[in-house]
């Protein structure tokens, strides 16, 4: 853990340093690279046992189908309760053609992987190694959703980080929520970036 907090800090001015125009979707892309090489730095030196360290473990299809529905439902009534972040509206508002399937392979793949495997894999491995499950679960569920910043959006993932850290301990993988996390926000994106007004 004490590695990646090093590490991405560190990458992650290098990589903003580098961008050669700091858009909302370079810097969002530059944030989410940064996140998953810092986590394989960190990782390294398990060596074999890294996957099963973050939680990449096998599981059936049916905690896979069950971590789909419950999100889905979930983000669909949390969706309804309130407005649409801003910082999200700003990332997908007004984008088409190409532009638009960089938007969904960030936001709908790079992101999702990346929030998975840094807050219920790095994370909640590290806290459940020190403490406990319920501990890991708790704090990887407020630092998911305090991570997304603006308080709106803090408050929709908050039942979804707490979903999603449900589905870790409960399964012991990381596999159901990276899929259910994926789909949602793929849906969640081409929402925003297609049927949008």
């Amino acid at each position: 853990m004490l590695a990646f907090l090093v590490v991405a800090p560190l990458i992650g001015l290098v990589a903003f340093w580098l961008l050669p125009e700091r858009t909302n979707l370079s810097v969002l892309s530059a944030f989410f690279g940064t996140c998953l090489l810092a986590l394989f730095i960190a990782v390294l030196p398990l060596g074999r046992d890294a996957p099963a360290a973050l939680g990449l473990r096998p599981v059936g299809w049916r905690p896979i189908v069950l971590a789909v529905l419950g999100t889905t439902v979930l983000s669909f009534v949390v969706s309804q309760l309130g407005p649409q972040p801003e910082g999200v509206r700003e990332v997908t508002q007004g984008l088409q053609g190409v532009q638009a399937l960089q938007t969904l392979a960030v936001l709908g793949l790079l992101a999702p992987i990346a929030e998975e495997l840094v807050f219920r894999g790095l994370l909640y491995g590290w806290l459940a190694g020190r403490w406990s499950n319920l501990v890991a679960f708790i704090l990887s569920s407020l630092a998911f959703a305090a991570a997304h910043t603006e308080p709106l959006h803090i408050l929709m993932v908050l039942p979804l980080g707490f979903w999603f850290g449900w589905l870790r301990w409960r399964t012991g993988s990381l596999v159901p929520t990276i899929v259910a996390h994926i789909i949602n926000n793929t849906i969640a994106v081409s929402a925003a970036v297609f049927l949008s007004p």
